[in-house]
């Protein structure tokens, strides 16, 4: 059945206000409209059509000198749908498609504080070898992958705080103790954007983890893949880092085309 001519024009001019709020996202400074239509491709006649249409509705604001910006309605609809958002629930398909590719834990955890925690987990069903990586689980941030993230992220002032604050405590030979120690490991992960944990929380239980950013490309949650030592494979990073990326995105994080 041929679709209607009024729904096919319809769909044509959301095509071209979309078209026109693209543009607009991506130039620094408020736009004309000889500008916006020739990026665009659209007629300037049509272009200052649709543009009042969406001033109108505050999507788009227009300048004393005949200038076109971004509205304000945007950024209420924005904030509206980043208070809905749930991390949980937007990750969980993410990392059941990683849980298939590696056929181990995947997990997901949040900072509170100087701790870790775990709000989120697909299991592997092949090992007992697990403690700190339950759902609702807690971890001091310098033993784990996820956590030594968040260190990364913060200031060397504020590493160092932490340091003085929990007396980096151990769990195994391998935990990192020492503020130089530790220092170094920051260092490597801040150049490789991807962190390991190599037995430092528990005997037998190795770790990869990659950040998840959000649309102001802030760290908010971690995601990791843990295995028995003897089934770790370093090579899991690529895909970890690709599905950490893919989760970023769907929390508003902009594609590389897009920073």
């Amino acid at each position: 059945m041929a679709e209607p001519q009024a729904e096919k024009a319809s769909i044509q001019v959301i095509e071209r206000m979309m078209s026109l709020l693209d543009v607009l996202a991506d130039m620094p400074e408020p736009a004309s409209l000889k500008v916006l239509a020739k990026n665009t491709g659209l007629h300037p006649s049509t272009a200052h059509r649709i543009l009042a249409v969406m001033t109108s509705a505050a999507i788009v604001e227009r300048h004393d000198a005949g200038t076109y910006a971004l509205g304000i309605r945007l950024l209420e609809l924005g904030n509206l749908v980043k208070s809905r958002i749930n991390i949980r629930q937007i990750a969980l398909p993410y990392m059941q498609q990683l849980h298939e590719l590696v056929g181990e834990a995947v997990n997901l955890g949040i900072r509170h504080e100087d701790e870790i925690i775990y709000v989120e987990r697909t299991s592997s069903g092949r090992s007992l070898v697990r403690v700190v990586y339950l759902v609702g689980g807690r971890a001091p941030l310098h033993l784990t992958s996820v956590g030594k993230l968040f260190l990364a992220a913060d200031a060397a002032a504020d590493v160092r705080a932490y340091a003085r604050r929990t007396g980096l405590p151990g769990k195994t030979p391998h935990s990192l103790t020492r503020l130089e120690a530790l220092e170094k490991e920051l260092d490597k992960i801040r150049r490789h954007e991807v962190a390991f944990d190599n037995e430092e929380a528990e005997i037998g239980l190795r770790c990869i983890a990659a950040p998840v950013l959000d649309d102001e490309g802030q760290m908010v949650a971690g995601l990791s893949v843990s295995a028995p030592s003897d089934r770790h494979n370093a090579d899991w990073a690529k895909a970890i880092k690709l599905t950490a990326s893919e989760i970023s995105r769907a929390l508003g994080y902009p594609s590389p085309a897009r920073r």
